[in-house]
């Protein structure tokens, strides 16, 4: 069944400029600028209104299928306003049973060295994405803190550490060392 018109509003906050052109949307706010591309998505009319200063998604004629990528579409710019208004972070710590991890962050925050996990010799190096810099956790032992604007750069950056320090060959049962995303959310006012 197909229905005949759906319809998202996407309501714009305060202190945010967006700029609408061929579904191509850049959004600028205090915390810096976004831009997203959604030509690869058919069927979906933007339109930005700057009376009401919202953004109105409409589909017509949608299958259940269809209307998935409306809601994949404003849940994108929902991230791209919550990343330029607050900011997304990611909270990760390092576990492990019996070899202590050393962490060295370089390069202004943007690079990551894991050495001694598992007791092994080699280094394991880990760029972050663009407009991502990582810290220490002062309040948690061995903790990573990592924060940005995107929120797919801030996930990704997470996964590449996660990823680098997977235990290969042995029972992942047994062998629980790595690094974990403990917490994850936009950036609070503190």
């Amino acid at each position: 069944m197909k229905i005949l018109k759906s319809q998202r509003v996407l309501a714009v906050p305060e202190g945010v400029e967006v700029s609408l052109k061929a579904r191509k949307i850049t959004v600028k706010g205090p915390r810096g600028t976004l831009s997203r591309d959604f030509t690869h998505v058919p069927h979906v009319d933007m339109v930005y209104d700057k009376e009401n200063n919202q953004i109105v998604c409409t589909m017509f004629f949608s299958t259940r299928k269809r209307l998935s990528s409306l809601r994949t579409v404003t849940s994108h710019m929902s991230n791209c306003f919550d990343g330029v208004t607050k900011g997304f972070r990611y909270k990760m710590r390092a576990v492990y049973a019996h070899f202590p991890v050393n962490l060295n962050i370089g390069n202004k925050g943007e690079k990551i060295e894991i050495r001694n996990f598992l007791g092994e010799k080699r280094t394991r190096t880990c760029v972050m994405a663009e407009g991502v810099t990582i810290k220490r956790d002062d309040a948690v032992k061995d903790g990573l803190v990592l924060e940005g604007n995107d929120i797919d750069n801030v996930s990704k950056s997470a996964a590449l550490i996660h990823m680098s320090c997977l235990v290969k060959k042995k029972d992942i049962r047994k062998f629980l060392d790595g690094f974990y995303v403990s917490e994850k959310g936009v950036i609070s006012d503190e």
